[in-house]
């Protein structure tokens, strides 16, 4: 595990300097989206090394030059760009990983599309234990409900960030849930069938089970029908909330991922005593995860404590990113056991492997 973030080792000044732009942060990262989404970034890209006037960009994005500067002029504070001279700009390392790299690029959609207007409600629903803020998406009891309705661009930035941090992983997660050689497998919380359409192409023996709210099934099944796989991947309907009902079985593995962050301890310790009585005797239930205390360095770790801070606004109120110590306790409570973690799966997860007593 990495060290965190020491700032009690700072010095007075620097700690001052920090707390201060923290102040400011809501305001400049508006302003480097907005870098981004007027092309005025681009332009600054484009032109290289020698750089570009912000009155050449203003004629190119049809942006009034003081808009340009002002958006440029918080940029250097930023980092993203440079000056070359006096009103013109060159690109910064970071501006290039801000404007190009793929995971950057996806977590700044999230949090501008599906996060931003809501959690300025954050501090009700810290004290609601509710997602205050989801009313700025619309009128759902949590997200995942309206997940297939989220408005303009929040549905594509959410999709994209969810699939970004899973896709990277399931080709390892592969290797490591295929040394049991299930035949059939429980994909809870299996949304578009991403995981369980890989799984049938991969493995021509096992038979996908996806168990998800109605809505995401209906997302879910032109995807299997689109390749071909009818007879390989099946849906199963269910509210995982619900006080009662039964999952198919028995099978030989129990697939979550991303997901159990998505509830409370409480909840969590429902679905997994389900996904415990679904099991065959040597069945393996499996939770990949992206514990915050298995990161291999502290922006990882920021990242995954500001994404609980959309579980918490935004998607339900009640859960968030939970660390690898805790999970174990709601797995023993639910009365399976931990049989080993596989950490570094891809480059941020975690697999959880659990059995039956």
């Amino acid at each position: 595990m990495h060290k965190e973030f020491e700032t009690d080792n700072a010095t007075m000044d620097e700690a001052k300097e920090a707390a201060e732009r923290l102040s400011f942060y809501p305001m400049m990262f508006q302003a480097a989206m907005a870098m981004n989404r007027l092309g005025v970034l681009q332009k600054v890209s484009d032109a290289g090394a020698k750089g570009i006037s912000s009155e050449a960009i203003s004629e190119a994005c049809g942006v009034s030059q003081y808009g340009v500067e002002t958006l440029l002029e918080a940029g250097l504070s930023l980092g993203l760009v440079k000056l070359v001279e006096p009103y013109t700009y060159r690109i910064a390392r970071m501006g290039a990983f801000w404007l190009k790299d793929r995971q950057t690029i996806a977590n700044a959609d999230f949090i501008q599309d599906v996060c931003y207007k809501g959690t300025f409600h954050l501090d009700d629903a810290i004290k609601e234990e509710g997602p205050a803020g989801l009313k700025e998406l619309g009128d759902w009891p949590n997200i995942y409900h309206g997940l297939s309705k989220l408005p303009g661009r929040s549905k594509e930035s959410w999709f994209k960030f969810d699939h970004h941090y899973s896709d990277q992983a399931f080709p390892h997660a592969m290797k490591v849930v295929f040394e049991y050689n299930p035949k059939t497998m429980l994909d809870i919380g299996g949304n578009t069938g991403k995981w369980s359409m890989m799984c049938a192409k991969n493995n021509p023996d096992v038979h996908m089970t996806i168990v998800d709210l109605p809505g995401q099934c209906g997302l879910a099944m032109p995807n299997i029908e689109a390749a071909g796989l009818m007879d390989r991947v099946s849906t199963h309907p269910q509210n995982v909330l619900d006080a009662e009902y039964t999952l198919p079985n028995p099978v030989d593995a129990v697939w979550m991922s991303q997901f159990l962050d998505c509830f409370s301890p409480e909840q969590i310790v429902h679905i997994l005593s389900h996904g415990k009585e679904a099991l065959a005797p040597d069945g393996r239930l499996f939770i990949q995860e992206t514990f915050w205390d298995q990161q291999e360095n502290a922006t990882a770790t920021y990242c995954l404590h500001g994404t609980s801070l959309y579980f918490t606004a935004m998607a339900n109120g009640n859960s968030k990113m939970y660390d690898s110590t805790r999970m174990e306790q709601y797995v023993e409570q639910a009365g399976l056991v931990v049989e080993k973690v596989v950490n570094t799966v891809g480059y941020f997860h975690s697999i959880m492997i659990c059995k039956l007593p």
